[in-house]
């Protein structure tokens, strides 16, 4: 079966335990402060105070908040892939595989606190002249396209179809956003049914396809 592969480094061996449950914490309030507010806006005064940690430990465990950003990048990635991915292996059926991720979306934005995808957000507070930073956001991106491409080909259609519905997927979620709706998923979903259906092999006689007669 398909699955996302999570990303992200791993900790060193010799890290000790104390370390490691004070980095969680600290990339645990940081994820929230920067998903809620943007990460321009969050310092390490702001993580020092709400994560309890010394200033000078903070900076031990983070030599720079960019050390933190790429970290909780890293950690929103490992999320999306398992709700996705969990979503999705809720069912055998190929077609329904693919529109899962639709379904997992609906689910998404209905949840509390709710502002759109922490990636798009992020490139918007980066742009393209932080390198490392973007490039964790344009993987994960690759990353979702390219797990499409897998359910795609599991059920039988063209690799075009993934960028298609990848296009869907981003589209509802930057609308949900602005309109605090869970509407844009349903939208998407049902026009994903209609790319699958028109993808999906012995579907040649879909209207779809049909060339008009002059």
């Amino acid at each position: 079966m398909s699955a996302m592969k999570g990303a992200g480094p791993a900790r060193p061996a010799a890290e000790r335990p104390d370390d490691a449950a004070s980095k969680d914490l600290v990339l645990a309030v940081a994820g929230k402060l920067f998903y809620a507010r943007g990460f321009t806006s969050v310092g390490m005064d702001e993580l020092r105070t709400e994560s309890g940690i010394p200033l000078k430990r903070l900076y031990r465990l983070f030599p720079s908040k960019e050390v933190i950003i790429k970290e909780v990048l890293f950690g929103w990635q490992r999320m999306w892939t398992e709700g996705v991915t969990a979503q999705v292996e809720s069912t055998q059926v190929p077609r329904e595989r693919l529109l899962a991720v639709y379904d997992f979306l609906a689910a998404w934005f209905t949840s509390e606190g709710f502002r759109g995808c922490a990636f798009i957000n992020s490139f918007g507070e980066a742009g393209g002249a932080s390198g490392d930073i973007t490039e964790i956001i344009r993987q994960q991106k690759r990353q979702f396209q390219g797990y499409l491409a897998q359910l795609a080909d599991e059920a039988g259609a063209p690799a075009s179809l993934a960028p298609q519905l990848a296009i869907l997927a981003e589209g509802a979620i930057t609308t949900a956003a602005i309109a605090a709706s869970d509407e844009p998923a349903r939208q998407a979903r049902a026009a994903a049914e209609i790319l699958i259906d028109v993808a999906l092999p012995g579907n040649l006689d879909h209207p779809l396809h049909q060339r008009p007669t002059s």
